[in-house]
């Protein structure tokens, strides 16, 4: 593998460390964003899902690529696969960011972008986060900040939540050696907290007392709608804690260790690094 890794969603939360570890392996990325800025020091290029045109430049001697579904979409097939589609005809590896629990059902949307993927003829690694430990800071510091809790519809579900730091190291393993192609791996951080107990440990980490208020999902949609996020997309919020709420995101795997070679970041851990910014 010589030739240039793609990194798309590059100015994003698991893209920006991700071509931060690359660029640390001494490999050359090209950091896609639609506005096509350097990223990190790395050569930028000018990318859009709904712009076709846009992918013969950014896969231009491109030989892997990380690809992951647009923020706020609903619809992940109708976005990743003609990208997938452009890769496997370029015979680009493709390490697919999906989401945890994608293989329970292959009517699951994720599930079937996994399965083109896998029936492309190219190289692949499926990577399944669970819950974004950066979520905290990223989505619920809002209801943090205006009522001193995070405000989800969780109920006490649990989840193995994961440093997206983790997720970038695992992701720039699986780019870097053939050793874990065609197998999907299931990204979960050490431990299944619910979100009463990361609100502890988020407490203890910044001197700041955060409390846990479950929501129903009318009251979370609701609530998003207002802030201005898209309905739909409310709506898919709120759906996708349904899982949490039936224990289904509690599993913890040692597949970042298995990736790695080093155990994942706990809330804790992440909570620390980001005290001050949780205090802000």
């Amino acid at each position: 593998m010589t030739g240039k890794i793609l990194v798309l969603g590059a100015t994003g939360t698991v893209g920006r460390p991700l071509v931060k570890a690359l660029l640390a392996k001494g490999e050359k990325v090209r950091a896609a964003s639609r506005t096509g800025q350097s990223v990190e020091g790395a050569e930028g290029v000018a990318f859009a899902y709904d712009r076709p045109e846009t992918f013969g430049a950014a896969f231009e001697g491109v030989d892997r690529a990380y690809v992951l579904v647009p923020g706020s979409t609903v619809h992940p097939k109708e976005f990743v696969l003609p990208v997938i589609e452009a890769a496997a005809a370029r015979k680009v590896k493709v390490v697919f960011q999906s989401v945890f629990g994608a293989d329970a059902d292959d009517a699951i949307p994720y599930r079937q972008v996994e399965i083109a993927l896998e029936k492309s003829g190219t190289p692949y690694v499926i990577l399944r986060p669970n819950w974004f430990t950066d979520n905290f800071l990223a989505f619920w510091k809002p209801g943090i900040d205006h009522n001193g809790a995070i405000s989800v519809p969780a109920a006490e579900g649990k989840s193995s939540f994961i440093d997206a730091r983790d997720i970038a190291e695992s992701a720039a393993a699986a780019l870097t050696t053939d050793r874990f192609d065609n197998r999907a791996f299931n990204l979960t951080g050490p431990e299944a907290l619910s979100y009463g107990e990361a609100a502890a440990v988020l407490s203890q980490a910044t001197g700041r007392k955060i409390g846990y208020a479950p929501l129903d999902d009318d009251t979370f949609v609701a609530i998003l709608s207002g802030a201005g996020v898209d309905s739909d997309y409310a709506r898919f919020l709120a759906t996708i804690f349904y899982p949490v709420r039936e224990g289904w995101t509690a599993a913890v795997t040692s597949d970042v260790e298995t990736l790695t070679g080093k155990k994942p970041r706990t809330v804790a851990d992440w909570a620390k690094d980001n005290a001050t910014a949780l205090r802000a």
